[in-house]
């Protein structure tokens, strides 16, 4: 079947993201950990963070973790349809549960799924604990062919973005077309500079003949001045 104009711009994300993948390799954890974020609410950034995970998915060779990490919103899980139950907090807050036991599978093959949990006021110290890093070195020693992709909470509008940032080895910033102002992205990339590979996404570009597609607005954090 023909492939659609979104699955081919998720393809040519997906590359380049997998291309600087192979490029980290100082700290294998961190290399296949994966944050999508944006600025602000309301730029698209859990819709491309589940399409970029199921054009992920589709590689021959890669199991994907899609974990919601915008605590605050928690839709993730509904938007495809499940409920939300305990997940990544849970497993925060509790040495005792075991990680891959509230991991959820889909029917995509090669894609599963993890709640954000249930809701606390100490979410941002949870996620700064040491424990994090033993939860996510857990579900990635879990299979060594897997990628977890975090979905975060906007960076300016909520603070465990930039605690994400030190988990994960790449960004995926998600930016509206004409909405997210320059300002707003040297903000929210000063933010998240405890992650050195910080790639924008232009989302939601009005079709223009000769102008941008998704895909063709992708470049290193380097590019905003």
């Amino acid at each position: 079947s023909a492939v659609s104009v979104l699955a081919e711009e998720f393809r040519l994300v997906k590359r380049q993201l997998l291309l600087t993948q192979r490029k980290l390799t100082g700290d294998p954890s961190r290399a296949r950990t994966i944050l999508v974020a944006s600025a602000r609410p309301d730029e698209g950034k859990t819709f491309c963070a589940i399409n970029l995970a199921l054009s992920l998915a589709a590689e021959r060779d890669t199991q994907v973790l899609l974990i919601d990490g915008d605590f605050a919103k928690r839709d993730l899980l509904p938007r495809l349809g499940l409920d939300n139950g305990q997940g990544f907090l849970d497993l925060l807050a509790d040495p005792a549960l075991d990680p891959e036991a509230l991991v959820l599978p889909t029917d995509v093959p090669q894609l599963s799924l993890l709640g954000a949990g249930t809701r606390t006021n100490d979410d941002t110290e949870l996620l700064a604990s040491g424990r994090t890093r033993v939860v996510l070195d857990r579900l990635l020693d879990a299979d060594p062919d897997r990628i977890v992709i975090f979905d975060s909470p906007p960076v300016l509008a909520a603070s465990p973005a930039s605690v994400f940032a030190l988990l994960a080895g790449q960004v995926m910033m998600v930016v509206r077309a004409d909405e997210t102002s320059e300002d707003e992205i040297r903000e929210a990339v000063a933010l998240l500079d405890g992650c050195d590979n910080i790639q924008l996404v232009l989302n939601q570009v009005r079709h223009r003949p000769a102008g941008y597609r998704f895909g063709d607005y992708y470049a290193p954090s380097e590019t905003v001045k």
